[in-house]
């Protein structure tokens, strides 16, 4: 099979029974477990599946944002060296913000412990990581829990953020491109994020590949407001000089 008559396949193979496990599909297919990896990746980048652990599905049976510990699943491999490459994006600040979601969770675990941080966060998972960091000041901010992804938002959160000035902000983001910049499906996540790119002295987005283009609801900043985006390998050459001609940094992990 050539890969676009396999990532044909897989989707129609995934719509039929409503989902497709990477290790049998390889197996059946004769093909690299990677191999697999790679045409689904393609094709939750066209938004026609959503991968999870071991495989993927139809992104049409999720007609809801994905929760925490689903979206932790997805691209992890890519979600740990973006947090990696997000530390040297640390540089000599004191003052850090980290965004709710997975791969700032990821950063928050890095975090070095031979200096003293005053880390800010909406997130309850990174609070939880954090409390106990003897070198480190947690500062939760409050609001509205949003269980979705365990991010505290609305006006509380917005009006905190806008007395704020730090280092450096980490944020996620549920889409981004070149046309439409950084967006998240939710009106109030999208709300307490541009607080944190006005609140920030530089700005870091941490976005894993299968985001590109994927554009959500609610815009929350353009690509010129932020100076570093940390993505993976997934992103071709030609699509981070895109990005790049449209603002920030791009790195690929």
């Amino acid at each position: 099979m050539y890969a676009a008559e396999r990532q044909q396949w897989l989707l129609d193979r995934t719509r039929d029974e409503g989902r497709v496990d990477v290790a049998a599909t390889a197996e059946e297919l004769d093909v690299t477990p990677e191999t697999i990896r790679r045409d689904l990746g393609s094709l939750e980048r066209q938004g026609l599946v959503r991968r999870v652990h071991g495989g993927a599905i139809p992104s049409d049976l999720l007609g809801f944002e994905p929760g925490v510990g689903q979206r932790d699943a997805v691209a992890g491999a890519e979600k740990e060296r973006i947090a990696k490459a997000a530390l040297s994006e640390l540089e000599r600040a004191t003052t850090v913000l980290l965004d709710a979601g997975t791969t700032t969770s990821r950063l928050a675990a890095m975090l070095p412990r031979d200096r003293d941080l005053t880390v800010v966060t909406n997130s309850l998972p990174i609070a939880t990581q954090l409390a106990g960091r003897p070198n480190v000041v947690l500062r939760l901010i409050g609001g509205r829990v949003r269980g979705t992804t365990m991010a505290t938002v609305d006006d509380w959160t917005v009006e905190t953020l806008g007395r704020l000035t730090v280092d450096v902000a980490f944020l996620g983001a549920n889409g981004f491109s070149a046309e439409r910049g950084l967006s998240t499906p939710d009106p109030d996540e999208g709300a307490a994020k541009r607080a944190m790119i006005r609140s920030a002295r530089r700005s870091v987005v941490l976005a894993d590949a299968t985001k590109y283009k994927a554009d959500q609801f609610v815009r929350f900043g353009t690509l010129d407001e932020i100076d570093v985006l940390i993505t993976d390998t997934g992103l071709d050459a030609t699509d981070s000089s895109e990005l790049e001609a449209a603002g920030p940094r791009v790195v690929r992990a």
